[in-house]
């Protein structure tokens, strides 16, 4: 059996290799080619393309790189037509994914998706495009199932969150060791510092999130290196009070008192780790004008929206500021906020789903392809 994966971000990769992971412990004669990381190719895959190569934020930055997009796909159709794999499975990045499952199912191939595009956040009406392209559809998100059935006649399979077998699987570091391996002061509680994975979401995040260190002293503050991005990149926001470690985000969550955390997935990471947590966002103005009229949610943070209610604080746009950020923070490393946080991220976990995505995914590959 040949598969054919498609991810492209850090995120992608992770719960790639994952499921790459599961395939082989079921059949070691499964062949994987992949678009992904590092993870990917580590956990056996043949890997095609790195997502270093793919990622672009914001609608400014892909229509900038609209010809690098595009040869992309062109070389991506040509890759598969060569190898023939007996199914595709896609893993979020929809802009690229549903193009390339559009030509997939008209070309025979068998199509499936893990990890939902996010139509329930934005143009909903993708629905017509993933009913018309999509064999099989594997969500992760417990509200997903309803909205793909309920809503729009679709079945799907809810297997639960890949971040809760990562997480728990991890290798784990003592807070000696891991404080000690990192210059990390060994006496000052540590607050995490989590901007994101792109030099653009980087560079617009961490400026704003080291703003509140001065009124922290008594704090280590410590910025989570992205994988794709070097320690050069992160040299000019470092001082004696604010420190980095590069991919060992997991390793630095679970060793911290708070996290100032851009949106997206981190946000579940951390509630995973129990730690409490302040979100932020802010994008260039065009990008965020436009994102505001097509997104129709009432969160952004995953915890918020899994949970219905606003658990972890939200700081969007101009409401990122020293002032908000300074008060926010302060609220959740002691006191009420952060125990309602705490609460908040119980009740989270047991509507995750529990352990086992990949071997789930992996079974029903198998099974329907």
């Amino acid at each position: 059996m040949k598969y054919y994966i498609i991810a492209g971000e850090a995120s992608g990769d992770l719960h790639g290799s994952n499921l790459i992971k599961a395939l082989l412990r079921k059949n070691a004669d499964i062949e994987v080619r992949c678009w992904g990381g590092d993870l990917m190719q580590q956990a056996g895959g043949t890997l095609v393309k790195h997502y270093k190569e793919m990622a672009f934020m914001g609608f400014i930055e892909v229509l900038t790189n609209l010809n690098k997009i595009f040869k992309n796909i062109a070389f991506c159709k040509e890759d598969i037509l060569t190898h023939q794999p007996d199914a595709l499975i896609f893993i979020d990045y929809s802009g690229f994914n549903l193009r390339i499952a559009k030509w997939a199912k008209a070309h025979n191939f068998k199509t499936n998706y893990y990890i939902s595009p996010q139509i329930w956040a934005s143009r909903e009406g993708r629905i017509e495009k993933i009913k018309r392209d999509i064999d099989n559809m594997y969500v992760i998100l417990p509200f997903e199932k309803d909205f793909y059935e309920n809503k729009h006649n679709f079945p799907v399979h809810f297997v639960g969150h890949p971040l809760i077998d990562a997480i728990e699987k991890r290798p784990k570091t003592e807070a000696f060791v891991f404080r000690s391996k990192n210059n990390l002061d060994p006496n000052k509680p540590l607050i995490a510092l989590l901007p994101g994975s792109r030099k653009q979401e980087v560079q617009k995040m961490l400026s704003v999130m080291l703003s509140v260190t001065d009124f922290f002293k008594e704090y280590q503050f410590v910025i989570a290196g992205a994988p794709s991005l070097d320690l050069d990149f992160y040299q000019p926001y470092l001082n004696p009070n604010v420190t980095f470690v590069s991919n060992k985000t997991y390793d630095l969550l679970s060793h911290s008192t708070a996290a100032l955390v851009t949106s997206g997935t981190a946000t579940l990471e951390t509630a995973i780790f129990k730690i409490p947590q302040v979100v932020c966002y802010k994008a260039n103005w065009i990008s965020y004008q436009i994102a505001k009229r097509i997104i129709t949610l009432e969160f952004i943070s995953l915890v918020n929206l899994i949970l219905k209610k606003e658990v972890v604080k939200e700081l969007i746009q101009n409401d990122l500021n020293t002032k908000n950020l300074k008060t926010e923070l302060q609220k959740i490393v002691s006191g009420d906020a952060r125990e309602k946080q705490l609460q908040g991220y119980k009740q989270l976990e047991k509507m995750l789903g529990g352990p086992g995505a990949s071997d789930k995914v992996a079974s029903l590959l198998i099974k329907n392809n």
